[in-house]
């Protein structure tokens, strides 16, 4: 591994299904490599609450599409797991968790105009330090040539089941057939939308989160660096183990 120059600006791109524990594990793998964290659906949830709030039709795709290039979003904090969510200056952190939203998010995401503004600030996010960024398009379509490519994978009644204790712990009531019908919902628009699908890149290491611990999901994507020797790209020394 390179010792002289510039560190490289390391990037891994995760990308995988509603609750197969992407965010979560990112966060952690973004804290131990000490790179930014960046939620891309979070910066969709922003859109749809900038529509919701101006009462925009998810129909109106040029509109939505405005809103889109328009909407600055910010995520701040140097810890992945307290980041906080701007959009136009003003916070929205758990503005854009509320399962209201959630059932709407998919009617913005499709849109073949809003994820092409969407990609770009993406791009631009990526680009200036590094980062751990996790999604449903990133490996194939944001960044396709990123330093590696994760596809996790849980079945639907774990990822449910993890969303369910989620939104509890966000004092965000609500039953679990609520949750799980909501996970076969955007299962099936993630799988089969026209514009960037939800698919596993060709060079993706398959994780089957269902019985890992975030924890130990984290060491097996470590030990996947540490022996492909990253370009230039140094892991603190509490990760050297």
């Amino acid at each position: 591994m390179p010792t002289s120059g510039r560190p490289k600006k390391l990037i891994v791109a995760i990308d995988g299904p509603a609750g197969s524990g992407k965010s979560s594990t990112a966060k952690a793998l973004a804290k131990r490599l000490k790179i930014p964290y960046i939620d891309t659906g979070a910066m969709y949830r922003a859109v749809t609450l900038q529509a919701m709030r101006d009462g925009v039709p998810f129909t109106d795709k040029k509109k939505l599409a405005a809103i889109a290039k328009k909407a600055r979003i910010e995520l701040k904090g140097s810890d992945p797991e307290k980041q906080r969510v701007f959009l136009d200056g003003k916070e929205i952190t758990k503005a854009i968790r509320f399962p209201e939203l959630t059932k709407n998010v998919f009617h913005v995401a499709q849109l073949p105009l809003v994820r092409k503004e969407m990609v770009k600030k993406q791009r631009l996010m990526g680009k200036r330090g590094g980062a751990v960024m996790e999604g449903r398009d990133i490996g194939t379509v944001v960044f396709p040539k990123a330093d590696l490519k994760l596809y996790f994978e849980a079945t639907p009644e774990i990822r449910a089941r993890r969303r369910y204790k989620e939104l509890l712990r966000d004092g965000i009531r609500v039953d679990f057939k609520t949750v799980m019908k909501d996970i076969q919902g955007r299962d099936a628009t993630d799988f089969h939308r026209k514009n960037s699908p939800l698919r596993r890149a060709e060079d993706a290491v398959l994780m089957d989160t269902s019985s890992l611990t975030i924890e130990e999901t984290v060491d097996k994507i470590l030990a996947i660096i540490r022996s492909n020797s990253l370009d230039g790209f140094k892991l603190g020394k509490r990760d050297r183990r």
